[in-house]
């Protein structure tokens, strides 16, 4: 594998919120760092992890991969998805940082945007070690 079976194959699971695609990008024990202080190690986990996704829709992922090296590469990342439950935009609340759109009971939930940058490292037909760097916001009206 390389960094563009990896994003070609990353982006797929991603919009299709397909958390068994997800993990086979990886080795058994594969690592994906979804922030610099949390990790996901395993198929389980992954698995796990991804089922977030499942409360996304009319997911579009593009990317563009920044740079390639035997066994690794950097790609940078852009999402957009529509929020499609209130435990998603609570997962997403606590984790933000920053401010929360003003909602009342009953509004529409947010499209979100997520810009990110990953750096993955692969070893024969799966990747090792995926690290992610991005922030998140609600989509501007």
């Amino acid at each position: 594998m390389d960094i563009d079976d990896f994003m070609a194959g990353y982006q797929a699971a991603w919009q299709a919120r397909d958390d068994a695609a997800f993990a086979a990008l990886f080795a058994l024990d594969g690592q994906y760092h979804n922030t610099p202080f949390a990790v996901q190690r395993g198929h389980e986990q992954l698995r796990a992890y991804w089922q977030r996704v499942k409360l996304q829709e009319d997911v579009q992922l593009h990317y563009t991969v920044l740079a390639r090296a035997p066994g690794s590469g950097i790609a940078h990342w852009h999402v957009t998805y529509q929020v499609a439950s209130e435990e998603l935009f609570a997962i997403w609340a606590r984790s933000t940082g920053t401010h929360l759109p003003t909602r009342q009971s009953g509004d529409p939930l947010p499209r979100m945007v997520l810009d990110g940058v990953l750096q993955a490292e692969f070893e024969g037909a799966t990747c090792r070690c995926c690290r992610l760097w991005w922030h998140s916001q609600p989509q501007p009206a």
